[in-house]
């Protein structure tokens, strides 16, 4: 199990880095609709879900599991592709940024299908969009692409879709890969890269980050993109994928 060993040694943090944004939130739970019993799949440290709903917790890394709050859902220790739970037992599935670390995608979403009597609300990530990082990192660009379902591939495993841009705010708290679109000198600090997966994935990112350094210096960077920091919310690419019951 891969992905146990990937956040056992980097998610030791993830709690702290890694909170629940509000205006993503609402959405998540909007598109949830009125489902009362939910599967978390990826489930993480617990950020997203959805309070007043009978939950079930399903992640793969003891170390996410550990920095579970007080007061959190259980959590059981298995895998998107073979989820230890009855066939139709909650009204709704969910699955937040973490699709693309399954090892075998049709087969989670298929298990996602099984258990879920209702709607299936995926958080994702289009890889075919390009956010301002990837010109200093197209490693992030080619590591998307590798690892990251296209939109097409939704409706092909789980039937009819709804997919819907997810805007990132400026401020926002939760500290996912392209979140700090409109502080870009965040992606300098070793601990905000930390709280990204895709940064421990990719190698040689020192030369991107010192240009990046180097135009935020000049000023370089507010030139080019201000159009960008201009802006209260950005489509960096982030995608949430419905799939009606």
């Amino acid at each position: 199990m891969a992905i146990n060993a990937i956040y056992d040694r980097i998610g030791t943090d993830y709690a702290r880095r890694r909170q629940a944004d509000p205006r993503v939130a609402r959405l998540i739970h909007a598109a949830l609709g009125t489902a009362q019993s939910v599967v978390n799949v990826g489930a993480g440290a617990g950020a997203y879900e959805p309070a007043g709903r009978a939950l079930i917790a399903v992640e793969p890394s003891a170390a996410m599991i550990a920095q579970r709050p007080a007061g959190a859902a259980p959590a059981l220790c298995a895998r998107a592709e073979a989820l230890p739970l009855a066939n139709k037992c909650v009204d709704a599935a969910l699955a937040v940024l973490t699709v693309h670390h399954w090892a075998d995608k049709t087969a989670g979403m298929r298990e996602l299908r099984r258990v879920a009597r209702g709607a299936i609300v995926l958080l994702t990530y289009d890889p075919a969009h390009r956010p301002w990082l990837t010109d200093y990192l197209p490693q992030l660009a080619a590591l998307d692409a590798a690892q990251m379902p296209a939109m097409a591939d939704y409706a092909r495993w789980l039937g009819p879709v709804r997919i819907s841009p997810v805007l990132v705010p400026h401020d926002c708290i939760d500290g996912f890969l392209y979140a700090y679109w409109r502080r870009p000198e965040a992606y300098l600090d070793p601990a905000v890269r930390a709280g990204s997966s895709s940064f421990w994935a990719i190698d040689g990112a020192e030369q991107g980050l010192a240009a990046l350094a180097d135009d935020l210096r000049a000023g370089a960077w507010a030139r080019r993109y201000a159009s960008v920091a201009a802006e209260d919310s950005y489509d960096a690419g982030y995608r949430l994928v419905v799939a009606p019951g």
